[in-house]
Formats: structure tokens, sequence, C-alpha cells
């Protein structure tokens, strides 16, 4: 079980969060891992407190764009450094559980599983819990995983070594989205591991709060990225709408 495993961590303004991402990601009981932060010119001193830890533990990098591009380009800078045979992905604001990697990866290689996913739990800005668990679907394909995006970013992990280096298309949100897409494609199924072992948090004003947004950029997605045409793109925003409106994940 001595997987090197690249986590992908892109970084802008978060200096109040990303000590805590870190702190989540050294105190994993799984300990083969490279962080790969990538900061997208942040205003704040959130790169500092980065390269705090870089210089005490190898195996936290630090890379620093020379212009600010968005989350998209900054991971894929990152997946494009990754050395992992996985590669998972964790955003500067989030946390995961002690025991997330190790449990991961454990049921990735006994079952041969390509690409999985966890459930997680929802925080306020400040870390205290809403006491909302979000549980995803056991497994998804492609056409399934259309209708409703039911894969958190900050549990996703793919077999890079077996399905090769994915990337992000370089749109503003729902990046994460079109990436799952893209490995869908590569691999039949995405597979839950039904155990809660991760804290998203909810950020006031961020652009993924704003329902009336993601409409818009999920109609990108599948107009314009997945190319699906006027009639399967509007079949598919209605169910993601749907989903959002009547049914708890």
């Amino acid at each position: 079980m001595n997987k090197l495993i690249s986590i992908i961590t892109p970084l802008y303004n978060s200096e109040r969060f990303i000590e805590s991402t870190i702190k989540s990601v050294i105190s994993q009981s799984y300990k083969n891992w490279e962080m790969i932060v990538v900061d997208d010119c942040s205003t704040d001193k959130g790169a500092d407190r980065v390269n705090k830890y870089s210089q005490k533990d190898h195996r936290i990098k630090l890379i620093r764009l020379p212009q600010n591009s968005g989350g998209a380009l900054a991971r894929n800078k990152a997946i494009e450094e990754a050395k992992g045979k996985y590669i998972a992905f964790l955003d500067s604001d989030d946390l995961w559980h002690p025991e997330k990697l190790e449990k991961q990866v454990k049921f990735m290689e006994e079952n041969n599983y390509d690409f999985t996913y966890t459930w997680y739990e929802k925080m306020d800005e400040d870390g205290n819990l809403i006491n909302e668990i979000v549980k995803s679907k056991d497994k998804m394909d492609y056409s399934e995983l259309l209708k409703s995006n039911q894969i958190g970013c900050l549990t996703a992990i793919y077999n890079q070594k077996k399905l090769g280096k994915i990337y992000m298309p370089l749109i503003k949100k729902r990046q994460d989205y079109a990436l799952w897409l893209q490995v869908l494609k590569k691999t039949k199924y995405g597979y839950c591991l039904k155990e809660n072992l991760a804290q998203y948090r909810l950020v006031n004003g961020s652009v993924s709060s704003n329902k009336i947004n993601l409409i818009k950029f999920n109609w990108k997605l599948f107009y314009e990225i997945e190319k699906l045409g006027l009639i399967k793109s509007s079949y598919y925003l209605m169910w993601n709408i749907f989903t959002k409106l009547f049914l708890k994940r």
C-alpha cells in the first residue's frame, strides 16, 4: 500500500484557511504523499504560510504562477507536476479526516477501482459543522453524472498511472465536474466509499454558492465543453436543476 498520492491544491487568497488544510494533510495516517500547492497570484500572505511548511516538509511543494489565471490552470499546473500513481484533490479551504487517504487507497487497491470518491460533511466559514453530510451514489457512469454532479472535489481520487493525466478545461467554474466527465470517458464507473471522510467549507460570496451562476456554468459545460447539442444540453440542465431543487443526495 506504499503508493505515492499527489494532492492538488490551488491557492488564491486563502490565508485564513490554508494552514488548517495543510495540517489535515500532514495528519494523514497514510504518509506517502506529495502536496502540490499552486498560488494563483494571491494578494494576501497565504503563499508565505505554505512556504513556511514546505521548508520543513519536503512533501509540500509551492508553485507560484506568474499571473492570475484561474483555478483550472492552477490545478492543471499541479497535475502536470504530479508524480504520484494517484491524483487527489483538496482545495485550500477544505479539510480531510486523518484516515481519508489510507481508507480510500485501500478501497481502490482491493477492488481495482480507478476513480473513487467519498461522502463529506459541510461546515460554515468559521469551521463549525452544520450537521449536513453529503452522501453520493454508490457508483456513477458518464450518463448518470451528467444529471447531477454528486462527486465532491475534495473527495475525488483517480489513478493516473492507469488512466493517464487528465486535465481540467479552462473554464471559470465547474472545472471539477468537467474533469469527472473526462475521467468517466476513460473508465466506466466512479465508485463511492460510503464514509464521511472530508469537510467542505461554505465560504460567503463564493461563486459556487450562487445557484443562478451555476446554471449558466452548467450550460456552458454541457453545450460548449461536452458538445452535447441543444436538446441534450437542455435535458441535462433540467435534470441538474430538478436534482438541486427536489432531490436530496
